[in-house]
């Protein structure tokens, strides 16, 4: 099927079954044309808590379909493909967090919010990546924090608040890759770009406090992938080096088309979020597939750390 009959047809099923659209930034660039609203984790997390439509397509990975389904129980939430995982939500479960917790009675559990719900509900609070640093400085000072499951944005956090916290040893595949991204490299071949970095790439703690050694540079800059996008809009710069997943790159040429962006790694792909395609976001709202819907009890649990998060943000 052609893509603009596709489209029609999906505004078409829109409509008629009163949905809305939520995509990643991470999606390809056809399925973030079509969304209702394209954002970061916080950002569709509030989007799906304040839409009144009746059903929620959630166009990422299955852990952002079940926050989503924690957040409405009212409504219908489908994702286009179960198999859109995470590797970071993957390496840690419940079990594993209720072991942890028991090495270390009376600490503060803060899950960033690539977890699966039943991790939720075993955390006192969530957090994103825009948000990190606020959620932990809002936790009394004389407590212990338990940081998950990303040792690169726990790494970060525990850098720029300089607050007591252990860390565990996950991380997403996509951003490990990137690894450690040469400043001076990176320099020399787009000498008049703004380095902008994700906190979950493995190079973010090491430009971070070379950005703070160096405090006459003001090119290294690192953001959430929403903090990315409006710092590009605001930015007099005309020229970015972006490290994280390649898929943001649509939305900041289509909002910014007189300015030149440049991944630092062509092989920065997240492969569960390419999954979802517009042909599956269209049988996904033809065929009402594939519902995921977090049980009453463990959404009810999961939804208090959240809850803590978005009232601190």
């Amino acid at each position: 099927m052609q893509l603009q009959i596709l489209n029609d047809e999906i505004l078409r099923l829109k409509k008629e079954k009163n949905a809305i659209i939520l995509a990643h930034n991470y999606q390809v660039p056809e399925v973030q044309d079509i969304a209702d609203f394209v954002g970061d984790s916080l950002g569709l997390s509030q989007m799906a808590g304040k839409t009144e439509a009746e059903m929620i397509v959630f166009c990422g990975v299955h852990f952002m379909a079940e926050t989503a389904s924690i957040i409405s129980q009212d409504k219908k939430v489908l994702i286009p493909d179960l198999q859109a995982g995470c590797s970071l939500a993957s390496t840690i479960n419940a079990e594993q967090l209720r072991e942890w917790k028991s090495e270390n009675p009376g600490a503060v559990v803060v899950s960033y919010v690539n977890t699966t719900a039943e991790v939720k509900a075993e955390s006192d609070y969530c957090c994103t990546s825009s948000n990190a640093v606020k959620i932990v400085n809002a936790i009394p000072k004389d407590k212990k924090i338990l940081f998950l499951p990303d040792k690169y944005l726990a790494s970060y956090v525990k850098a720029v608040t300089g607050r007591e916290i252990e860390i565990w040893d996950g991380a997403c595949h996509v951003h490990e890759k990137i690894g450690d991204l040469s400043l001076e490299d990176a320099k020399g071949a787009y000498p008049n770009a703004e380095i902008l970095i994700h906190p979950e790439c493995g190079c973010s703690t090491s430009c971070m406090l070379k950005s703070l050694k160096y405090k006459g540079s003001q090119n290294i800059k690192i953001f959430s992938t929403e903090g990315m996008i409006n710092h590009v809009r605001e930015s007099e710069a005309n020229e970015f080096l972006i490290a994280t997943e390649v898929g943001i790159l649509h939305r900041m040429k289509k909002d910014n088309p007189r300015k030149t962006f440049h991944p630092a790694s062509e092989e920065s792909v997240c492969e569960y979020m390419k999954m979802i395609t517009i042909e599956k976001l269209y049988n996904s709202l033809l065929n009402e597939e594939y519902e995921v819907k977090v049980p009453r009890e463990l959404a009810l649990k999961a939804y208090l750390p959240i809850e803590r998060m978005i009232s601190i943000c």
